[in-house]
């Protein structure tokens, strides 16, 4: 069987498979359960200072994009950092990080961005044995508009400001959880390494409103008549995420930096995604609030099955071996040629991919032979452009074929040469132009 072992910014746990910091971390309760159902860590619901509680709504805290068979594609909140006691929360992080020691205890905090404030919480945390901190620099409703949370995560400054104080007043390893809500997403993580974070995760949730209602033409879901932008997650939100682990993983200001992966993770596919990016752990919040903790058991099964499959020993044969494939536009093989290819065998002649190309690409699928309904690739127009294959509803039905040495494309005429086949090997590959500037 493969290890899923993770060590983690210091953090050690049986598999990277964590619940984010939400309302599935909020008391022991949700906890015990998750640990039992086999989640290797979990971030515990973000931690304010003593005093007056906090307030949450008592109306719709939650929204949703679905499908039209009502499956989830995306997921709006606008709940606010936990309205438990601290002292409360605290003493269940103690008992439950001494029942489970095993498992990654990390909690998320979000106070003042003032000094004091954090001198006085980070002891306090730390005396209950977790594992780690993790700081709430992403929360895009509420607690923003009372200067913390994205307010603090949108100005690289304060991060990194904010970060030094908790390396100094902690021993604890630090993770500074970013927000979405920025243009440049590695401009906040390199002022976290300044200021000498031990790790980062993200995504936190992006800036939404869901809709309103047509009835009304009032915002929904809206409590007493009125709502708020809220924060943006689930299956949507995942191409967003790991765009923006891989820009923190392939920036040289922020090489060997951890990261936490958080954005849309359901399944263990999902995780193999991040985790072959560039992240360390995930983290898991809406998958499991619409299915429950048990998902974790696919997912370790999945992600298990798939490396001995595979022949990977270890999540290390694995981490951020996708980074190198991933480069700037400009270096793309412009010269490289694939054509559609349908499998007749296979197709039910429904016709999405004619009228997708013919009505809004380069009308390169004709849609009779003989007479009769029949689709086929029309190479001479083909680009190669992977609409048809997204829109076919029968898997592998519609593929790309790459073009070998020798071949002609009809479209242009031109032969495709070694060199352009296989880029790899091409003197104008980024790659190659850096190994051999390096040797």
């Amino acid at each position: 069987m493969a290890n899923l072992q993770t060590t983690f910014a210091g953090i050690k746990s049986p598999n990277p498979f964590w619940l984010a910091s939400a309302p599935p971390t909020d008391k022991a309760y949700n906890v015990i359960r998750a640990f039992e159902a086999g989640w290797g860590g979990v971030v515990w619901k973000t931690l304010g200072e003593a005093g007056p509680p906090v307030v949450n709504v008592n109306g719709p805290r939650y929204g949703a994009l679905l499908t039209p068979d009502r499956r989830l594609l995306g997921f709006n909140n606008i709940e606010l950092i936990t309205d438990r006691d601290l002292e409360l929360n605290l003493t269940e992080i103690t008992q439950v990080k001494r029942d489970w020691p095993d498992r990654a205890m990390v909690v998320s905090l979000m106070v003042p961005c003032e000094e004091a404030s954090w001198k006085a919480i980070l002891p306090r945390v730390e005396d209950t044995g977790a594992d780690g901190i993790e700081l709430n620099f992403g929360c895009p409703h509420g607690m923003s508009e009372r200067g913390m949370g994205a307010a603090v995560g949108q100005v690289p400054e304060y991060i990194e400001m904010v970060t030094a104080w908790c390396k100094q007043y902690s021993k604890l390893p630090v993770i500074v959880k970013l927000t979405p809500n920025i243009t440049d997403i590695r401009q906040p993580a390199r002022a976290a390494k300044r200021g000498g974070a031990d790790a980062v995760s993200l995504i936190n949730t992006i800036n939404s409103i869901m809709g309103i209602d047509p009835a009304t033409l009032t915002m929904s879901p809206a409590t007493g008549g009125q709502g708020s932008h809220g924060g943006y997650c689930g299956p949507a939100v995942k191409p967003i995420a790991l765009n923006m682990v891989l820009e923190i993983a392939r920036d040289p200001l922020t090489a060997g930096l951890p990261i936490s992966g958080i954005g849309g993770i359901g399944n263990w596919r999902d995780a193999l995604d991040f985790i072959a990016l560039g992240a360390g752990t995930v983290q898991v919040c809406t998958a499991a609030m619409v299915y429950g903790f048990k998902i974790v058991q696919e997912m370790s099964d999945g992600l298990s099955n798939y490396m001995d499959q595979m022949g990977f020993a270890s999540l290390d044969d694995i981490r951020g071996k996708a980074v190198p494939s991933v480069t700037d536009w400009r270096y793309l093989n412009l010269n490289h040629i694939c054509k559609a290819t349908i499998k007749q065998d296979t197709c039910i002649q429904c016709g999405r991919c004619h009228i997708a190309c013919e009505d809004t690409s380069h009308q390169a699928i004709s849609s009779s032979k003989d007479g009769k309904r029949h689709f086929e690739v029309i190479e001479s127009q083909c680009v190669g452009c992977n609409l048809c294959v997204t829109v076919c509803p029968v898997p592998d039905c519609l593929t790309l074929r790459d073009l070998k040495p020798g071949e002609v494309d009809q479209r242009t005429g031109k032969t495709v040469s070694a060199e352009h086949a296989d880029w790899t090997t091409h003197p104008n590959n980024p790659t190659r132009l850096a190994s051999a500037t390096a040797a």
